[in-house]
C-alpha cells in the first residue's frame, strides 16, 4: 500500500475489547464463515455508545493475506453512504487481523436469494441500493479518486432490519484517479465464480464496467431467486448442451417462452408487466458483451425509479408474505396471468 498505515491509527481498537466484545471469539457468537474470515456478533462500546457489531477475524491461512486487510481499511475509511458497510475499526495486534463493522441483522442476501417471502416490491429496494452503493463509489463529486469493487456478488451485499442493502467485501477493491475512470488499469482482476466480466478475463484489466457485468449477474439472481449457478444449470433441465454466458441465459429463456421456469413460483403474479420488462432489459444492459454498451448506473437508477414507481402504485397483493393479505386464484388463472406477461416480455426483446 502506498497509504502509511499509521494513518488508520484512529480506527485501531485493542485485541482485549474485541475479545471481550465477542466473548473472547465464543463459537456461539458466529454469524458465518467466507473466504475472506470468520465472522463474529458482539457488542463494543464505540464512542461512548454500546454498539453491536460483525468482527471479520481472519484465520491462519488467511493472515498472509496482507494487501487485501489494508485495501478494504483504506478504502471503506474514507467512504460514507447510507447503503455501503459502516466500518468501525480493525485490530492488527499479536499476529491477529480483524475487521469490524456494524452488524446488519439481516446478514447477507445470499441467505434470502430463494426465499419466496422476499417480495417484488423489497427485491426491486435492494437493486436499488445496491445501485446507488456503485454509483457513489465509481463517482462521488469532491472525490479525487473512483473505486472498482471487483467483488460484487450475493454474499457481499448485507441487509439491515430493514432489508436496506449495504455493500461490501472491498478486499479487492482499486482506486484510481477520477479522470482514468475509463481505462484499463494495471492491477491484477480478481475472479469470482460467475460474476467477473468475461471481457476482464480476456484482458486482465478490471474497469467499472466489469463491476457493473457483475452487478447484472446480481440482478439476475435476484429476479430469479437463484444463484447464478442453478441459472446456468437451467441448460440441463432443458435439455440445451451449453449456456455460455450469463447474457445468453436470460435471453434463452425469453425467447423460448421459459421465464417462469426460472422464477420462484408466483413471483410473475407480484410484477407488472412494464415492471419485469424494465428490469429484464436494465439488466441485459448490464450484461452487454461489449463494455462499452454497458448502461450507467445514472441511467439504470433512472429506469429503476420508474419502475419502483409503477409497481408500487399498481401491484396487488397476491400471497400471505404480501401484507399480510392471502387472495385465492385457481391454478388456471394464474397461468393464464403468467402466460400474458411472458408473452408481453416476449414481444420486446
Amino acid at each position: 500500500m502506498s497509504t502509511s498505515i499509521t494513518q488508520f491509527n484512529h480506527l485501531r481498537i485493542p485485541l482485549d475489547e474485541i475479545q471481550k466484545a465477542t466473548n473472547n471469539f465464543s463459537s456461539s457468537n458466529i454469524l458465518g464463515k467466507g473466504d475472506f474470515g470468520i465472522f463474529y456478533k458482539g457488542q463494543l462500546l464505540h464512542s461512548g455508545e454500546l454498539i453491536n457489531i460483525s468482527a471479520r477475524r481472519l484465520t491462519h491461512n488467511q493472515r498472509q493475506e496482507d494487501k487485501e486487510f489494508w485495501t478494504e481499511i483504506s478504502v471503506l475509511s474514507g467512504l460514507e453512504h447510507p447503503n455501503i458497510v459502516s466500518l468501525i475499526g480493525f485490530c492488527d495486534e499479536k499476529g491477529e487481523k480483524i475487521i469490524i463493522h456494524r452488524f446488519e441483522a439481516k446478514g447477507s442476501l445470499s441467505k434470502y436469494l430463494s426465499d419466496p417471502a422476499l417480495t417484488w416490491i423489497q427485491r426491486l429496494k435492494i437493486c436499488h441500493g445496491v445501485a446507488e452503493a456503485i454509483r457513489y463509489i465509481h463517482y462521488e463529486k469532491g472525490r479525487n479518486y473512483s473505486i472498482i469493487h471487483q467483488n460484487i456478488n450475493s454474499a457481499t451485499i448485507f441487509l439491515d432490519d430493514n432489508f436496506e442493502a449495504k455493500l461490501s467485501g472491498f478486499q479487492y477493491s482499486i482506486k484510481d484517479s477520477v479522470d482514468r475512470t475509463e481505462r484499463y488499469i494495471s492491477s491484477e482482476a480478481i475472479r469470482i465464480q460467475g460474476y467477473t466480466d468475461p471481457e476482464t478475463l480476456k484482458t486482465g484489466h478490471p474497469t467499472q464496467k466489469s463491476d457493473i457485468y457483475s452487478f447484472g449477474i446480481l440482478l439476475s439472481e435476484i429476479m430469479c431467486g437463484k444463484t447464478i449457478s442453478a441459472l446456468e444449470n437451467a441448460s440441463v433441465h432443458y435439455k440445451v448442451d451449453k449456456i455460455p454466458a450469463p447474457y445468453p441465459i436470460i435471453s434463452f429463456h425469453l425467447q423460448l417462452d421459459m421465464l417462469h421456469g426460472i422464477l420462484i413460483p408466483d413471483m410473475l403474479n407480484q410484477m407488472e408487466p412494464d415492471s419485469c420488462r424494465l428490469f429484464v432489459e436494465s439488466t441485459l444492459g448490464c450484461l452487454h458483451p461489449d463494455p462499452v454498451q454497458r448502461i450507467s448506473m445514472n441511467d439504470f437508477l433512472t429506469l429503476l425509479n420508474r419502475l419502483l414507481e409503477d409497481q408500487l402504485r399498481k401491484i396487488t397483493p397476491v400471497t400471505s408474505t404480501i401484507q399480510g393479505v392471502q387472495i385465492s386464484r385457481t391454478q388456471e388463472e394464474i397461468d393464464q396471468f403468467s402466460k400474458s406477461k411472458i408473452t408481453k416480455l416476449v414481444e420486446v426483446v
